[in-house]
């Protein structure tokens, strides 16, 4: 949700006459998109505001943008902690970001400007993709769950779905841009429709997109165990872009826990659903979040969540160590739990997931897979020779990247193009596949991606997309869970 929202961003600036910066260029405007589901991300953004403060006083003029969850959160302990900042913004007025810093530069001072109530939909504003070939598509905005470590309901609002209409329409014009694949996107997919009265559209939004022509790949994220509905698993199953890959989180396999986080589904329920899953599905993947060290949780606790692992057989799971937010119930519930105990437990958790995923991934060599090209998933991919791309299930594949087999399109696949190979290696976290290709089939995702390294090249003036991630304006230090940062420069 928030790379969405930082597209959005981009696009809003880039509309009001913004640039991205060059390489080794120095920013006029960098704009940090925060994220407040753990502790950490706090401590990362205003490390980071720390060490922009010498640039930005070698650089009269520069300003500083702080938007999303985090600014929703602290307001105006932004500003008191980091008074160089220039602006602070929400998650309900993303729109609002290029008028705030006209007025920051104008008036010669700080802007907060906090909306209480989503006032524009962030679908409905100018956007720059950071993928030719893969976009992400709003259906909803907040959430009415009501967990009990969670903050994010109280920062995003309550939920509120799009019309099935706009979404398909989204669909088709980022088709028709040479998208071939898409992820919907909300707080809790399968809640979608219950506010315009419609509790089984999720479903039928899904078949729908199987009807889009040129739309290779369907995914969603992420669904809530307690709306999951059989007629979502038909979907999956007899929607042949849809892919077979779900991330359902868990969160604890414990019944007792998940009464204290108020997640109104119990074990037996969650594993019936991984259950119908694969009984429809075989090859499906699925993934899942888990939280180590909830509040009272007890040795048995957390050996069931270590049984529902077992059988669940998850292919990968984004594990975190509970991290209390001010504000939530859960923060001042008696029973926290010593850092100590939740690294160790956290410890046995991921070696047993890490067991589990390798096993999986062993099982997939000498399989025939289809991979969508990305790029600057595979770190290591310049030293190793390879490229790296996504297989429908959604693993990651760094494959051999010679001219392609019997698709005759020759020359190095392209990012956005889609290729065939046969894994020879399975890695807990990745797969191998270092033969021949199989197939490469050059894609319009393909072409747009190679026009738009061609405009890079003529210049900064034409350069196409703003970078998601740190700019390059000081030593680099990875800061994810601040959220994603835009570096521009003023406008034209």
């Amino acid at each position: 949700m928030n790379v969405h929202d930082s597209e959005r961003l981009s696009g809003l600036l880039e509309s009001a006459g913004y640039v991205p910066v060059g390489p080794g260029a120095e920013a006029d405007v960098v704009v940090f998109n925060t994220c407040a589901v753990r502790e950490n991300a706090d401590n990362r953004l205003y490390g980071n505001l720390g060490q922009l403060v010498p640039v930005k006083k070698s650089h009269p003029g520069m300003q500083i943008a702080v938007g999303g969850c985090l600014a929703q959160k602290d307001r105006s302990t932004i500003l008191d902690r980091a008074p160089w900042v220039d602006v602070v913004f929400g998650t309900h007025n993303l729109h609002r970001l290029p008028v705030l810093l006209e007025r920051a530069r104008h008036n010669a001072a700080a802007q907060l400007e906090i909306a209480e109530a989503l006032e524009v939909f962030p679908s409905s504003l100018p956007t720059r993709r950071a993928s030719h070939h893969a976009a992400w598509v709003s259906i909803s905005v907040g959430c009415d769950n009501t967990c009990t470590f969670c903050i994010v309901p109280s920062l995003r609002g309550r939920e509120r779905d799009r019309r099935p209409g706009d979404v398909l329409a989204e669909v088709e014009a980022l088709v028709a841009e040479g998208a071939l694949e898409i992820t919907l996107l909300g707080q809790n997919v399968n809640s979608y429709g219950r506010s315009l009265g419609d509790p089984g559209a999720f479903a039928r939004l899904l078949a729908a997109c199987g009807r889009v022509e040129g739309l290779e790949r369907v995914r969603f994220t992420s669904p809530h165990p307690r709306d999951f509905t059989d007629d979502v698993i038909d979907a999956m199953a007899a929607t042949s872009n849809v892919c077979h890959q779900l991330h359902m989180p868990l969160q604890s396999g414990s019944d007792a826990v998940l009464r204290r986080m108020r997640r109104s589904y119990r074990q037996e329920r969650y594993l019936g659903i991984i259950d119908r899953v694969r009984a429809a599905m075989p090859d499906a993947a699925i993934t899942t979040d888990i939280i180590v060290g909830f509040p009272g949780e007890t040795e048995a606790d957390f050996a069931d969540t270590l049984d529902v692992v077992r059988q669940a057989r998850f292919s990968g799971a984004f594990t975190f160590q509970y991290s209390p937010r001010p504000g939530t119930p859960a923060a001042t519930m008696d029973g926290q739990i010593d850092r100590a105990t939740v690294a160790e437990r956290y410890a046995r958790l991921v070696a047993l997931q890490d067991d589990i995923s390798w096993e999986q991934n062993r099982e997939l060599v000498g399989r025939r897979v289809e991979l969508l090209v990305a790029e600057g998933e595979g770190r290591k991919d310049d030293a190793t020779g390879r490229m790296t791309g996504r297989a429908r299930d959604g693993r990651l594949v760094h494959f051999h990247a010679g001219a392609g087999g019997d698709g005759g399109a020759g020359g190095r696949p392209r990012p956005g193009d889609v290729v065939e190979t046969v894994v020879t290696r399975g890695a807990p976290h990745h797969l191998t596949a270092d033969g021949p290709l199989l197939s490469h089939r050059r894609t319009r995702a393909g072409d747009a991606w190679e026009h738009a390294r061609r405009a890079a090249d003529a210049g900064p003036e034409q350069r196409p997309a703003v970078a998601l991630g740190m700019p390059s304006l000081r030593p680099p230090e990875p800061a994810a869970e601040a959220g994603p940062v835009v570096a521009l420069s003023t406008p034209r």
